[in-house]
């Protein structure tokens, strides 16, 4: 398993680019809506890393970050919008070891956690020594490989990317969007129907009568078939 990040945030739109973001960078991703929901699935799963959102319902980020500190000794980047000084020594004392104020970059989110893994010695591998493996796929995130079967599938950059995001979540569904704006970064892409034309190319590539892998989500885009998951 690589280094598992856990998100707190109310928000369901800063929370799905979020998650979707860090998870193409390499971490596996484990959600939370409010304080309470987050100290249960911390107690679960022990993540490495916890993007805490200050305010939140039934349990506000404080408290959670406060429950944390109990429970193990994760990594807390502490999300707000407050700006004060004071408000920011009252995180830090409470048990975060860094503070992010919105609104902030998706890329200066990334940049904070590989910070503070490099202070808890754990940035040597953030998950790309893995590797996938669906079906009779093996996906190498480290070497931009896919194989099916013992035959190497040549991919561009950009399917490899789809592939990736959509294999990394078997039965999550993402928009087009979604998958435009990491396949595509800061490329500026007007029309979301582009990501059709390369998941098009891709499933030619990956699928066959046996086995479809990626499956299209009417109106709405595109997932990696859970049936897959190995």
């Amino acid at each position: 398993m690589g280094i598992q990040v856990l998100i707190v945030e109310d928000e369901e739109k800063i929370l799905s680019l979020m998650e979707t973001f860090l998870r193409t960078e390499g971490y596996d991703i484990l959600t939370a809506t409010d304080g309470a929901t987050a100290v249960r699935i911390f107690a679960e799963n022990k993540p490495d890393i916890v993007v805490l959102d200050w305010l939140l319902p039934q349990m506000n980020g404080l408290d959670a970050c406060r429950k944390f500190r109990q429970l193990g000794e994760p990594g807390i980047i502490m999300v707000t919008a407050k700006t004060e000084e004071t408000d920011k020594i009252i995180g830090l004392e409470m048990g975060a070891d860094d503070y992010l104020t919105k609104p902030f970059s998706l890329r200066e989110l990334s940049a904070r956690i590989r910070s503070l893994l490099r202070r808890m010695n754990r940035g040597g591998s953030v998950g790309k020594s893995n590797e996938l493996r669906r079906g009779d796929l093996t996906i190498h995130e480290d070497s931009l490989q896919v194989f099916k079967g013992l035959q190497e599938v040549n991919l561009t950059p950009t399917e490899f990317k789809l592939l990736h995001l959509l294999a990394s979540k078997p039965g999550r569904v993402y928009s087009r969007m979604q998958l435009l704006q990491h396949a595509f970064e800061e490329e500026f892409v007007i029309d979301e129907r582009t990501v059709d034309s390369h998941i098009s190319k891709l499933r030619k590539k990956i699928d066959d009568d046996q086995s479809v892998y990626i499956q299209t989500v009417y109106g709405f885009g595109y997932r990696f078939g859970a049936n897959h998951e190995n």
